[in-house]
């Protein structure tokens, strides 16, 4: 197993960790890491990225104050190389989108929202 140090990670409280671990593993191209059943914990790797999701009975989320519990709108941001596809495959799973697709000086992008609401940033680059 690769050491925890070998990432960089980012923090998701989510409502339903299977769910998140479904979603992000087999819509997004994530591979479980570790996922301690029944504990409310799971984390998923992409590249270099460490995600970890964090139920309502885990210590990351009961560390969080009650007001800062919801999704924000930080994200994470994932390169594609072919956004048009993403789309159209995401929208055929039913994934919930939170934007329409932008374009900018960098390339394209579009939101689409986790299980729990969370933002997922899906680029293609210029």
């Amino acid at each position: 197993m690769t050491s925890p140090d070998a990432y960089a990670s980012v923090r998701y409280l989510v409502d339903d960790v299977p769910a998140a671990v479904d979603f992000y593993t087999s819509l997004l191209g994530f591979e479980i890491l570790s996922n301690p059943a029944p504990a409310a914990f799971a984390d998923v790797t992409r590249g270099p990225l460490r995600l970890l999701l964090s139920g309502a009975a885990s210590s990351g989320a009961r560390a969080t104050p009650g007001d800062l519990s919801g999704p924000g709108r930080n994200r994470i941001h994932l390169v594609v190389d072919d956004l048009d596809a993403e789309i159209e495959r995401l929208r055929a799973a039913g994934v919930p989108f939170r934007s329409e697709l932008v374009a900018g000086p960098g390339g394209r992008q579009i939101l689409v929202a986790d299980p729990a609401g969370n933002l997922v940033e899906l680029f293609q680059p210029r």
